[in-house]
């Protein structure tokens, strides 16, 4: 059985955000992990990778799913600041929470991986680090990270779409950051490409063959640079799936497979 509930864990600019626990029936500690949503930057929220969090909760590892501020609130850095903040007040809290982690990991899908990929490769930036004096003790990093269709590469999405004509994505990405610099300041690839990097947890990528919205091809680009720094990646493809193929149809044999590889990396970890 999965205990579920909702909790604030940030107030600001007059924004209240919050987090869905999901909670393993289990007294011994557990893993936990960190999740944020995709949408462009600028839509979905905490609910968006439901089916994920309850197959999780179901085999004992806990998820903390996080609303954060959206590009109609906030641009570039504000939503990675989110992903910083939560992380730390979800350790500091942990007691208050009465949660008990043996490791606390990250999933982040499409556009989220970007923000999680900042914290989780520079997790004391102080470009996306509000300094909080309740926050002290502890930091942003995490132990390992799923990233689900992820946007490791936000610039050159951006230019993707926009030789594909795809207005609406490139809307998406002016909405989130002001300019191409910062496209380029955000950029877990880039991060990684400039030396920036001072964490590189284990990660696993899922990705579709058939995704319109990110070139699965700069996944494998993302590995070999990620692998080529020291840190160890898996990818992962399903043929002619396209993006957030998961949560779109969980039924299907893809996503249930897709699925289990998230959760057998997550246990193994």
């Amino acid at each position: 059985m999965t205990t579920i509930h909702d909790v604030a864990y940030r107030t600001i600019d007059g924004i209240t955000l919050l987090a869905r626990l999901y909670r393993p029936d289990t007294d011994e500690p557990v893993k936990w992990m960190i999740d944020v949503h995709g949408g462009a930057w600028g839509s979905g929220d905490r609910l968006n990778n439901t089916v994920i969090h309850e197959d999780l909760a179901a085999h004992g590892v806990g998820v903390c799913a996080l609303d954060f501020r959206l590009s109609d609130e906030a641009q570039y850095p504000a939503m990675v600041d989110d992903v910083n903040y939560a992380i730390r007040w979800f350790k500091a809290q942990a007691e208050t929470l009465d949660v008990e982690m043996s490791m606390l990991g990250a999933l982040g899908s499409s556009s989220g991986a970007q923000q999680m990929g900042l914290v989780a490769l520079c997790p004391a930036a102080s470009r996306w680090t509000t300094l909080d004096p309740e926050l002290t003790m502890v930091d942003a990093s995490v132990d390992f990270f799923v990233a689900a269709w992820p946007i490791l590469d936000p610039l050159a999405r951006y230019h993707m779409a926009q030789e594909a004509g795809n207005e609406r994505l490139v809307a998406a990405h002016d909405a989130c950051f002001s300019t191409e610099d910062d496209m380029t300041e955000g950029n877990p690839y880039l991060l990684l490409e400039r030396g920036e990097a001072t964490h590189t947890p284990p990660m696993t990528i899922i990705q579709g063959t058939a995704d319109a919205n990110v070139a699965h091809t700069l996944q494998d680009k993302f590995a070999d640079l990620y692998r080529a720094k020291g840190g160890k990646v898996e990818v992962h493809k399903f043929d002619g799936q396209p993006h957030t193929f998961v949560t779109a149809d969980a039924d299907t044999e893809a996503s249930k497979e897709a699925i289990f590889k998230i959760r057998e990396f997550v246990l193994r970890v």
